[in-house]
């Protein structure tokens, strides 16, 4: 199974991108949870409004489906500018780069997604656009070539990506704003969620939005997604209204938990309890034995099982913990899970 396949994938499917947007808050005082952020974010946009410059460059990070494309919209909006949007896989060549950077006006923000994927050659021609606001150009080839320097607007890069450590240090340094997005709580997806519901005119009680919100898995994008299905299901099998027994009955038929575990968490969290005596079992032999990249383990699955206690990742591998022996009613064997008092006591054996 395949991120695309899973119905909490974080990846949006095409058919569902332009009613996304729609549920997309289009200011600051509109978005949900990450209070530390929005705060930090709204000095730093007032700030720069009251001078009457651009803001400074900024930096999104966290893991995929928490809604830094949304920040990136909501600045160019608190901004009062246009926006620009394009990911780091697009931008091919140093060509690219300038065609975009040059078609930008005063006070623009250009979104660059995934921008960990950058060559290192855009990079470079990137560090003297963020931070003299000029561009290097090489004209002509061979003897005859030359240098020529153009100078651009001042404009506010944002960068948004899911994995931190692959940008390299010179890109990293030149952002003046640099944000991290956690998991939301419950209480606070369901805020979302009872506003999507509103925006798409899905009548839901109480409860049902709750049982949504707890099987979110701490991520807008699942939430978001969980109730469409839901009110699939509704208007199938009930009377369109999402209520606690329909939202139960329709996630269980999509096969999310009451924790928002799916088929492949299920999966890799019983392999290794079952086949590997709860661990130590290194990453690449974890994805063998469920069938799995060892690169959507460590992005897609892995976040949120090791932030909702049920693995550790240790040294010496992956190690199921106290928590997931309990959730599968499997006994527990000091010798081969972690427990929560002591999540390290593997380690000096």
């Amino acid at each position: 199974m395949n991120d695309e396949e899973r119905i909490v994938s974080v990846k949006a499917m095409a058919d569902e991108l332009c009613e996304e947007s729609d549920l997309r808050p289009k200011f600051l005082d509109q978005y949900v949870g990450q209070e530390l952020l929005k705060r930090n974010l709204s000095i730093a946009i007032r700030a720069a409004r009251a001078r009457g410059q651009a803001l400074d460059h900024v930096l999104l990070h966290g893991f995929p489906g928490l809604g830094k494309t949304t920040l990136a919209y909501i600045i160019a909006h608190e901004m009062e500018a246009n926006i620009k949007v394009t990911s780091g896989p697009v931008i091919e060549r140093p060509g690219d780069l300038a065609a975009i950077l040059t078609s930008l006006q005063e006070g623009d923000v250009l979104f660059i997604d995934e921008i960990h994927r950058l060559s290192h050659v855009v990079e470079e021609i990137l560090y003297p656009a963020m931070e003299d606001f000029q561009l290097d150009l090489i004209i002509g080839q061979g003897p005859g070539a030359r240098s020529v320097k153009m100078n651009l607007p001042r404009f506010t890069l944002v960068g948004a990506t899911t994995r931190t450590g692959l940008l390299s240090p010179p890109l990293r340094d030149r952002f003046g704003v640099i944000l991290r997005l956690d998991f939301y709580a419950p209480e606070e997806l369901v805020t979302i969620i009872n506003r999507s519901a509103r925006l798409l005119n899905i009548p839901a009680d109480e409860a049902g939005v709750l049982e949504l919100g707890h099987r979110s898995r701490g991520t807008p994008r699942i939430a978001n997604r969980l109730l469409k299905r839901v009110r699939d299901f509704a208007e199938v099998e009930g009377d369109g209204r999402v209520t606690a027994a329909i939202a139960g009955a329709a996630l269980d038929m999509l096969a999310v938990d009451k924790l928002g575990l799916d088929d492949m968490d299920r999966r890799i969290l019983l392999t290794i309890i079952d086949k590997f005596q709860g661990g130590p079992i290194g990453v690449e032999t974890l994805a063998t034995a469920v069938c799995e990249e060892k690169n959507t383990l460590e992005d897609v699955y892995e976040p949120f099982l090791i932030q909702s206690g049920f693995l550790v990742r240790t040294p010496r591998g992956r190690m199921a913990t106290l928590t997931a022996y309990e959730h599968f009613g499997r006994p527990y064997n000091p010798q081969g899970a972690v427990t929560r008092d002591n999540p390290n006591q593997r380690l000096f054996e």
